[in-house]
């Protein structure tokens, strides 16, 4: 398996990923260049970055550029400003004294518009750790909640959905009961069309309470797997948009949040419910006529991301996992005085500096459950993602001790490009037992 962190750097790629990073249509292009091509720095190393600016693909000259800089997600410890000079300008952008990431800030005036924009540099986070810490009895605890979560009744039914099939894939809807009695997830489950036995994969959904297809994943099955896109909240995943709005309204923003439901007690938490309803799904796949009797993958983004390496530490039928920026990682992190990760509990929520809450946190911490992962894990994240930083990502992937890969892409913020999405598929095939 190959183990080498992979960093996207060439001059190409990078230009091609700063026109995505930029406001869709928009006139002006920044690019921002940091003087370590990897965009790391060692610790009391400065860093500077270079500037350059464009209208309609013409570089500016003369313009003024404000910036502010600090630790990411903190306030700023220092700004000022620069000029274009010759079409470029060179910010300073100071050091840090531990591991982590600082953020330059930057905006400009331009024909009586403001632009804005951003670039995140790292200072050895390939040695960050986690803040949070691991509970004495966080295996076992675990252990006795998927043992009572077992007893649950096996149930589901499954329902050919036409519009998602083709002459490729068969598509069904599913509803498993998990957990215990009536209560239920959805998922849609994607089967190649032909005759053999294929690995399975299920993927968690991104964080929200929203409507859901397996369009955008369909070259999964057509590729030779099984998947299951998860809905997690035992909502139908094809109900119409304005229902999931009214839902979502109800329980699914600020202290009305899923993610801090019942969080000061770990046992009445809402993830629980949905944590060990990971365990049920692989149940249910690894029944399926079509699995091959070998591969089980956990693969997702954001809260997708965090869930599948949640899953993988949590159930050891887990055979590989793939993640991108995941979030829920190292969430307590903030009482530090540093970034911590989605959904920001301490800077975005109300009340949530408890010490019932930080002890429940503990049990639900994805750097807890990266402990436990003994599967080869994939990640992927980007340096200027502010929903789920890459001072957490590291940490997590810092925190895995078995086989791991990286592919490091600094210039993203939260999303990956259609290339890395096949990546992954690319990397899941690579690893099939």
């Amino acid at each position: 398996m190959r183990k080498a962190v992979l960093i996207i750097c060439c001059f190409i790629t990078v230009i091609k990923l700063f026109a995505q990073n930029n406001p869709s249509h928009s006139d002006v292009l920044w690019v921002t260049t940091p003087n370590h091509s990897d965009w790391l720095y060692k610790v009391n190393e400065k860093a500077k970055i270079k500037v350059v600016l464009y209208e309609y693909g013409i570089l500016q000259d003369n313009l003024e550029i404000t910036y502010s800089v600090g630790p990411e997600l903190k306030p700023a410890d220092m700004s000022g400003n620069v000029v274009l000079k010759n079409g470029e300008a060179i910010i300073d952008i100071g050091t840090m004294k531990e591991p982590g990431f600082r953020d330059c800030q930057m905006q400009v005036k331009l024909n009586g518009e403001i632009y804005k924009h951003h670039i995140k540099v790292g200072f050895d986070p390939g040695i960050l750790q986690p803040y949070t810490p691991l509970p004495d009895d966080f295996v076992s605890y675990w252990h006795a909640a998927k043992e009572e979560a077992a007893k649950c009744p096996f149930y589901f039914e499954k329902t050919f959905v036409p519009e998602f099939s083709s002459n490729q894939v068969d598509c069904y809807l599913v509803k498993l009961q998990v957990y215990e009695k009536n209560h239920f997830v959805y998922g849609y489950l994607t089967i190649p069309k032909k005759e053999g036995k294929f690995p399975v994969v299920f993927s968690p959904p991104g964080a929200g309470i929203k409507p859901m297809t397996p369009l955008k994943d369909l070259f999964y099955a057509e590729g030779g797997c099984i998947r299951f896109d998860m809905e997690i909240h035992g909502i139908r995943p094809n109900l119409d948009r304005d229902t999931y709005t009214e839902i979502s309204q109800a329980f699914g923003k600020a202290n009305n949040s899923y993610l801090v439901n019942g969080l000061d007690n770990r046992d009445s938490y809402y993830m629980k419910k949905v944590y060990l309803s990971f365990v049920r799904v692989v149940d249910y796949l690894t029944t399926l006529p079509q699995w091959d009797g070998k591969n089980v993958i956990a693969q997702g983004g954001s809260q997708g991301g965090a869930l599948a390496l949640i899953a993988t530490g949590l159930d050891q039928r887990i055979t590989l996992c793939a993640a991108n920026h995941p979030a829920l990682s190292d969430m307590a992190r903030y009482k530090s005085d540093r970034a911590g990760g989605y959904p920001h509990l301490f800077t975005k929520f109300e009340g949530m500096d408890t010490p019932e809450k930080l002890k429940t946190l503990e049990y639900y911490d994805v750097v807890n459950f990266a402990k436990q992962i003994t599967a080869p894990v994939f990640m992927t994240w980007g340096y200027n993602d502010d929903t789920c930083p890459p001072t957490t990502s590291y940490i997590v992937y810092n925190t895995i001790k078995g086989e791991k890969e990286a592919l490091i892409t600094p210039v993203n913020e939260h999303w990956i490009s259609k290339k890395t999405r096949y990546a992954i598929l690319d990397w899941i095939k690579e690893n099939l037992e």
